[in-house]
């Protein structure tokens, strides 16, 4: 996933480079309560995990575990101080009086500290949205899993309680719609199994197109290949209509809404559709099931791009975040409904009682279309 580079690793832990304005405002933060340790008890909710510096991390600890001094006494010696980078140091050894002297004099105005607080906090949701849109991206793509629809639902949930957490915390406010351009939609997987699952679909929906009606759960934009899908909406036309449904009057179906070309002729339609194995739901449950993996993988990715734009603010990475689950959740809910237990108006699974055309066996390997999909 294309992404903005975090800071890279510098020898002295408070060289801004690149300088990110969080940066700044973690400087100015503990710069502030070093010249003023009062200002701890001005600042809201802050953790050491907000800070996206790990020396920063540390020191803001240090500050909080020893107590803070009397103002008058803060302001004749540096006790405080050395007291606090004397518990620091041994999480963060390059931790120096002079580093902290190089904070004190970032810090513009010790009275903001709220301000600068407010800033860590949002620059931690911006990277813990990241955090998740990658692992969303990440479990959608991952083919080892062994129930992957169900584990990307959980990281999608995960994310969608992030996102109402993060509502809380940041009051909505006018223009909340990121204006960060869509990235095109990544290719679907298209490799020889999938167009195959495919096209077993597609001859077995010919074969037994009573059941169409009960898989409006399917939907041609979940197919890889879109003359897949435009075929199976050939399909369930002429089921929804009450015609005859054969691979002829498919082929006829197809001619009308122009899917013949010099690429694709009809005798080529004829034999897509005549080689059913199995029953229509068994694929097509595979293939609402690979539609929601990518459709994850998009999300993650839509997520990506917005938290790489700093021009977002928090509740726009919130908005635009939830936008982008709602077509998650559309095709979740889908998947869903095909994957419930069978009920009374479902037709028992059994093996397809069509002869498949004559010709070579396949080569790649099915699992037997009676068997449920594990979820």
């Amino acid at each position: 996933m294309p992404r903005t580079p975090d800071p890279p690793e510098s020898d002295d832990p408070y060289d801004p480079s690149p300088p990110w304005p969080v940066h700044y405002a973690e400087q100015a933060l503990l710069g502030a309560v070093l010249l003023e340790p009062h200002r701890l008890k001005t600042i809201g909710f802050l953790e050491p995990y907000h800070f996206g510096a790990h020396a920063h991390s540390v020191l803001f600890t240090a500050m909080r575990t020893v107590p803070a001094p009397a103002p008058r006494e803060h302001a004749k010696d540096t006790a405080w101080l050395d007291a606090v980078l004397s518990k620091a140091r041994p999480e963060a050894p390059g931790l120096t009086a002079s580093h902290l002297h190089t904070l004190i004099q970032s810090c513009p105005r010790p009275q903001h500290a709220a301000a600068y607080a407010g800033m860590l906090r949002a620059g931690h949701a911006r990277r813990t949205l990241r955090e998740h849109a990658d692992r969303l991206c990440q479990t959608a793509t991952d083919t080892t899993l062994p129930s992957p629809a169900t584990t990307v639902l959980a990281q999608a949930d995960a994310l969608s309680r992030y996102l109402d957490e993060l509502a809380t915390r940041f009051a909505a406010h006018p223009g909340s719609l990121p204006r960060t351009p869509a990235s095109p939609p990544p290719p679907r997987e298209a490799g020889e199994e999938v167009l195959d699952e495919e096209r077993l679909l597609l001859a077995t929906a010919t074969a037994h197109p009573n059941g169409l009606h009960l898989m409006r759960w399917l939907q041609p934009e979940d197919f890889a290949l879109p003359l897949h899908g435009e075929l199976y909406r050939c399909l369930t036309a002429l089921a929804r209509r009450g015609d005859a449904v054969d691979p002829v009057t498919v082929v006829w179906e197809a001619q009308h809404r122009q899917l013949l070309t010099e690429q694709v002729a009809a005798a080529d339609l004829m034999a897509l559709v005549s080689d059913p194995v199995g029953l229509p739901d068994y694929w097509g449950e595979r293939i609402v099931r690979r539609a929601l993996l990518g459709q994850a993988h998009a999300v993650g990715l839509r997520l990506g791009v917005l938290t790489d734009d700093p021009a977002n603010t928090p509740h726009q990475l919130i908005t635009g975040s939830r936008r982008a689950l709602a077509g998650l959740s559309a095709v979740r809910s889908r998947w869903q409904h095909a994957t419930s237990p069978a009920s009374e108006s479902r037709p028992p699974r059994t093996t397809s009682s069509a002869a498949p055309r004559a010709g070579p066996p396949r080569t790649t390997a099915s699992p037997p279309p009676t068997a449920r999909l594990t979820r």
